[in-house]
């Protein structure tokens, strides 16, 4: 029996060295993922890992797992115009590796490229496209400037087997001095614009008493033109045409009676 025990302790013990030099010698490549092997022998291998479950050899092989894909990445820079504004930038990069490259990205920059690459080569792509614009075209040509920095950047990350797969400009502002002096232009602008209007009210309330005086002279000299020519008769015309409205206005009111001529009625009108 102790024999018995003993032959099946050898085989348990067999069976977990085994099963770990098996599970030591088997590793897994996640879906949107990529290997590469290092070979402490003959180095980092050339060939690509794809997805699945794949065989190495323990202790001689290691793979080293990349994250295939697109992964966001906001950065800041701070940097001139051309009118030599302070401009404040936050570009978002949407990025991923080649995954045909990654033996050569891991060799020579590491499995944090992303650290050492785009930071360096987003400043000095920045610096360079902004310092062709002034501090209004960046705000007037934005569309223009995201465009140049994109196709720039793009062609830049390229070099260093990086694709983008989109750049856009997220944040822009400009300098405390910048800010004030677009304020006070603002505020310029509004106080011209209210001039403006004054000037104009008063030309039109020039233009109105111009035109009021001439139809006062106009009128004038109509009225001196018919006395000429009818004399008195207008005169008299306008002393019954007056007189009609003074009866008129008269008749309307309570207070008033009249009396036909050669009577003496007497009235008493009330308090």
């Amino acid at each position: 029996m102790a024999k018995l025990f003993e032959s099946i302790g050898k085989l348990g013990l067999a069976l977990a060295i085994g099963g770990g030099v098996v599970n030591s010698a088997l590793f897994n490549v996640d879906a949107g993922h990529r290997a590469v092997i290092f070979d402490r022998f003959r180095g980092v291998q050339d060939a690509v890992v794809g997805e699945g479950t794949h065989f190495l050899i323990p202790w001689v092989q290691k793979p080293i797992i990349f994250d295939c894909r697109s992964r966001p990445r906001n950065v800041p820079v701070i940097t001139g115009s051309k009118d030599l504004q302070n401009v404040n930038i936050t570009l978002r990069i949407l990025f991923r590796p080649v995954a045909t490259q990654l033996p050569r990205i891991f060799t020579s920059i590491g499995e944090d490229y992303d650290e050492r690459v785009l930071p360096s080569i987003t400043t000095e792509v920045l610096k360079a496209v902004v310092a062709r614009f002034d501090a209004g075209e960046l705000i007037t040509q934005r569309e223009l400037v995201s465009r140049q920095v994109s196709e720039d950047l793009t062609e830049r990350a390229s070099t260093f087997g990086l694709i983008l797969d989109d750049v856009s400009l997220t944040h822009l502002t400009f300098g405390k001095e910048f800010t004030e002096a677009v304020e006070m232009k603002q505020v310029a602008q509004q106080e011209a614009e209210r001039a403006r209007f004054v000037v104009e009210k008063a030309e039109q309330q020039k233009q109105a008493a111009i035109i009021s005086a001439e139809g006062d002279s106009q009128a004038a000299l109509l009225i001196a033109n018919s006395l000429q020519e009818a004399g008195d008769g207008l005169v008299e015309l306008r002393k019954l045409e007056a007189a009609e409205d003074i009866a008129f206005q008269l008749s309307r009111s309570r207070s008033v009676t009249y009396l036909p001529s050669g009577q003496g009625v007497l009235f008493q009108i009330p308090q």
